[in-house]
């Protein structure tokens, strides 16, 4: 199964969104299934086979996540992204601003999924192979 070492291993190389569908193959070889990252403090929670769970410490200082969500301002920022306009703490930073609370990643679907904070789907996204 995977540590939380070798996940941050393979995140290390992320520089931008344009980094992201080489980062979801790695975790793919590591046997990672899905995950969840939480936006309010960056921690996640991986999944792997036979009900392996992993989950990672927080990854920066605690952003208040908006109750409501701007789904067409985080859209835009999220295509900014991921052509590799901004780096991943700045990257949160707007999807707090812009009331996404969560991503959900499932590695067998390849999509990403986004949420605001009530649970509601904000964008499914496939994730290039």
């Amino acid at each position: 199964m995977f540590t939380i070492e070798q996940i941050k291993q393979a995140h290390s190389k992320v520089k931008s969104g344009a980094d992201f569908p080489a980062y979801i193959q790695e975790l793919i070889k590591l046997g990672v299934r899905n995950y969840t990252n939480y936006v309010g403090d960056g921690h996640t929670e991986y999944s792997g086979e036979q009900d392996f769970k992993a989950e990672s410490e927080a990854k920066y200082s605690v952003m208040k996540v908006a109750e409501n969500c701007n789904e067409a301002l985080f859209k835009q920022r999220l295509a900014e992204h991921q052509q590799g306009k901004s780096d991943y703490i700045s990257f949160c930073r707007q999807a707090a601003e812009l009331g996404i609370d969560r991503w959900e990643i499932d590695t067998n679907a390849m999509t990403c999924i986004y949420y605001d904070k009530k649970g509601k789907k904000i964008l499914v996204e496939q994730i290039p192979g």
